[in-house]
C-alpha cells in the first residue's frame, strides 16, 4: 500500500500559514510596521490604495538589510530575533516567529527595496505568490521600502470575503492607532489614496492620545503612575464624565506591545464601580512593564494574546493602581497647561492710587436671643437694609395664572417626546396614518413609568413604550429617506465635532443618507466639523452627540450594502432618540403613542426585533387569583 502522508511544498505551506497571520489587510499593515520598529526606525510612511487591496507600501528609515538577509527574510521561520528555545523567554522585540514576510509573499505580489546605511548599494527583490521573480543590485535609499500588491490574488475566496473599502481601511487605522500608542517616539504617516490621514511627529503619551483621539479627550485625561516589583504601571485612564456607550478607547501594552486582555479589562472596569454613567465604557491608555520571563506572548499567531504567570495578582495590582489615580483627581484637579493657556493673572494697580477698602455692614441691635425682634434696622456704613416693603407682593407674583385653562396650559410635551412636528412632514406622516386603527376612549395606565396598559377584549395589553416609540421612529425615518423630503433644523450656534481618522472615515461613509434625513454637517480647512443642521424631527435632541452617538454605534454594527446603510441609519436614530423608560407620559401623550403604533406597518416588533406589545388573558389572570 503506497504512502499517503507527504510533505506540503512551501508556496501552498506559506498560504496556510498565510490563514492564521495575515487576515486581511491590516494584518500586512501590523506585520510591516513592526518589523521596521524592530530596525530601528525612527520615522515610519505607510501608503494605501484601496483600502490595501491594491497596494500596501510601508517605508521606514531603519538599519536596512543585506542582499542575503534580504532574501533569507522570505523562508519561514528566519528571524533574526531567537537563537534558541530560551530566547522565546526573553523577547522584547515586536516580530520574532519569521512567518510574516513568508506569509504576505504567499498571498500578493511583494516588492522589496532595501539599504544599509553606509553603503552604496541596496537590494531589489521581487516575489510572486512565494515565488522569486527577480533579485539584483538597485539603487534606493537607506532603510527598508515594502510594497504589497494585490493581496490574496491567489487566493479568490479571501480576497472575495474581504469587508467594504471604508470597513478595511477601520481596521487598518485601529492597527495604526495600536503601533502609534505603543511607540509615542516613532514619527508616523498614514496616506490612504494620496490624502493624508495621520501625520504624527515624535512625541510623548499623552500627546499622542490627543493627536489620534481630538483635543477633548486632553481635558478628561487622569495619570496613572505605580511601581511595583511584580509590574510598573503607567499611562492615562479617562474621567467618569468621558466614558462611552461603545468600546474603543481602551488599550492595554506589555514591554511596548499592544495586548487584549478581558480580565485586567474587569479590573479596570471594575475600579470605576459605581462612578459609571450606566451601560458605558471608561477610556484608558495603560503601559505595563514586566520582566519578560514572567510572560507568554507566543500563545496566539498575531501575537495580542499574551498569557501573564501570577495574573491574579496583576489584576489586583491594576484595579488599585486605577482606583488610586481616581482617588488622586477627586481631591486634586490636574491643570492641563497645554489646554488651558496662558493664565490671566490680574494686573497690579497704578501706583498712587486709591484703593477702596472692603466695607463691612453689620446690625449692632441684633440680638438672637430676643425672640420677637422689633428694633430699629440701622446699620454702620453707608446702604441700607432691605426693607420690607420688598417683599410684602411677593405672594402675588403668579397672580392671574389660576384662571388659565388648563387645556391651553397643557405643554406640548408628546410633539417634543415623540418628536413629531406637523409641518414639511406632515405629507409623510399621513401615508402611514390610519384613522381606522385610532381608538379615542381607552382608558389607559402607564405602570412604574414603562410600560402602558390597556384593557382589550381577550385581557390586557401591555405595551413597552419605548420600544413602541423606536418603531414609530423607524417607520418614519424610512419614509422620510425614501421620499426625499426631510426638513433640517438649523444651528443658531453650530456645536463643534472633534473626530478622529476612523470617526471622519464613517461620516463621509454615511453622510449622504444623513443629509438625506435632515442632517447638515460643515467641514472646515483645519479638520474640524461643524453641525450646521439635524432633522427637524429631532430638534430637541443635542446635535453633536447625536452625531457622536450615530458613529459610535456604526462602528460596531458596520453594514456594507448601501440599502442596508439607509435602514441602519434610520434604526440608529430611532434609538437613540426615542423616549427613555422612567418618563412620565399624559394621557393625550399616550394616547398618540397608541394611534401612532397601529398605524405602523409592525406593530408586535421593535425594529431590533423585540416585542412591543402583549397580551395578558383573561384566564391567565384566573389562574393567578386560584
Amino acid at each position: 500500500m503506497p504512502d499517503i502522508i507527504q510533505l506540503l511544498p512551501d508556496s501552498v505551506a506559506n498560504q496556510i500559514a498565510a490563514g492564521e497571520v495575515i487576515q486581511r489587510p491590516a494584518s500586512v499593515v501590523k506585520e510591516l510596521v513592526e518589523n521596521s520598529i524592530d530596525a530601528g526606525s525612527t520615522s515610519v510612511t505607510i501608503n494605501i490604495k484601496d483600502s490595501g487591496r491594491t497596494l500596501i507600501q510601508v517605508i521606514d528609515n531603519g538599519k536596512g538589510m543585506s542582499p542575503t538577509d534580504a532574501r533569507m527574510s522570505f523562508e519561514r521561520h528566519a528571524t533574526s530575533k531567537i537563537r534558541e528555545a530560551n530566547d522565546l523567554f526573553a523577547i522584547r522585540t515586536m516580530g520574532f516567529r519569521g512567518e510574516a514576510l513568508a506569509s504576505i509573499a504567499g498571498v500578493a505580489d511583494v516588492e522589496l527595496r532595501t539599504r544599509q546605511h553606509g553603503e552604496e548599494l541596496g537590494t531589489f527583490i521581487h516575489i510572486l505568490g512565494s515565488s522569486i521573480q527577480k533579485q539584483e543590485a538597485d539603487h534606493c535609499a537607506e532603510g527598508t521600502n515594502f510594497s504589497v500588491k494585490n493581496i490574496f490574488f491567489n487566493v479568490p475566496a479571501r480576497r472575495k470575503f474581504l469587508k467594504s473599502n471604508s470597513s478595511e481601511l477601520k481596521y487598518i487605522i485601529t492597527e495604526v492607532q495600536r503601533v502609534a500608542l505603543a511607540n509615542p517616539g516613532l514619527a508616523l504617516s498614514l496616506y490612504h489614496n494620496n490624502s493624508v490621514i495621520y501625520n504624527l511627529p515624535s512625541e510623548n503619551v499623552r500627546k499622542r492620545i490627543i493627536s489620534l483621539f481630538g483635543k477633548n479627550i486632553g481635558q478628561n485625561l487622569i495619570p496613572v503612575d505605580t511601581d511595583t516589583t511584580l509590574i510598573n504601571i503607567s499611562g492615562f485612564i479617562g474621567q467618569p464624565r468621558s466614558a462611552k456607550k461603545t468600546l474603543g478607547e481602551q488599550f492595554f501594552f506589555v514591554n511596548g506591545r499592544f495586548m487584549k486582555h478581558p480580565f485586567f479589562n474587569k479590573a479596570v472596569q471594575q475600579a470605576y464601580d459605581r462612578i459609571l454613567p450606566p451601560d458605558t465604557f471608561p477610556s484608558y491608555f495603560l503601559y505595563f512593564e514586566v520582566d519578560p520571563a514572567t510572560i507568554d506572548i507566543n500563545i496566539h499567531p498575531t501575537k495580542t494574546e499574551i498569557k501573564f504567570e501570577d495574573e491574579r495578582s496583576s489584576w489586583h495590582m491594576i484595579q488599585a493602581s486605577v482606583r488610586e489615580a481616581i482617588g488622586k483627581f477627586n481631591l486634586l484637579p490636574s491643570i492641563d497647561f497645554d489646554q488651558a493657556g496662558s493664565l490671566e493673572i490680574p494686573l497690579s494697580p497704578i501706583r498712587g492710587s486709591n484703593i477702596p477698602e472692603p466695607e463691612i455692614r453689620i446690625n449692632p441691635d441684633f440680638n438672637p436671643f430676643e425672640s420677637n425682634y422689633s428694633g430699629e434696622r440701622t446699620f454702620s456704613g453707608s446702604g441700607s437694609y432691605r426693607e420690607d416693603i420688598n417683599l410684602e407682593n411677593w405672594q402675588t407674583l403668579y397672580r392671574g395664572f389660576e384662571n388659565e385653562d388648563e387645556e391651553n396650559r397643557e405643554s406640548s410635551v408628546i410633539k417634543s417626546n415623540l418628536c413629531f412636528q406637523m409641518s414639511e412632514q406632515e405629507a409623510v406622516q399621513q401615508e402611514f396614518e390610519n384613522d381606522g386603527v385610532k381608538i379615542e376612549n381607552h382608558n389607559f395606565l402607564q405602570f412604574k413609568n414603562k410600560y402602558i396598559l390597556t384593557p382589550v377584549k381577550s385581557g390586557l395589553m401591555v405595551i413597552d413604550q419605548r420600544r413602541a416609540h423606536e418603531r414609530i421612529l423607524y417607520e418614519n425615518f424610512k419614509r422620510i429617506i425614501s421620499s426625499h423630503l426631510a426638513a433640517s433644523q438649523r444651528q443658531l450656534f453650530p456645536p463643534r465635532l472633534e473626530l478622529n481618522a476612523v470617526d471622519e472615515e464613517i461620516l463621509t461613509v454615511l453622510y449622504e443618507d444623513m443629509r438625506a434625513l435632515g442632517f447638515e454637517i460643515r467641514h472646515e480647512n483645519d479638520g474640524t466639523y461643524f453641525v450646521d443642521g439635524i432633522p427637524a424631527l429631532l430638534s430637541s435632541e443635542n446635535p453633536s452627540g447625536l452625531v457622536e452617538k450615530l458613529i459610535e454605534d456604526f462602528k460596531n454594527r458596520p453594514v456594507d450594502v448601501k440599502e442596508e446603510i439607509k435602514e441602519h441609519i434610520a434604526l440608529l436614530l430611532s434609538q437613540s432618540s426615542s423616549i427613555n423608560y422612567g418618563v412620565s407620559l399624559k394621557s393625550q401623550e399616550i394616547l398618540e403613542l397608541f394611534n401612532l403604533l397601529f398605524a405602523c406597518s409592525n406593530p408586535n416588533y421593535s425594529p431590533s426585533g423585540k416585542a412591543i406589545v402583549s397580551i395578558v388573558s383573561f384566564h391567565d389572570f384566573e389562574k393567578l387569583l386560584n
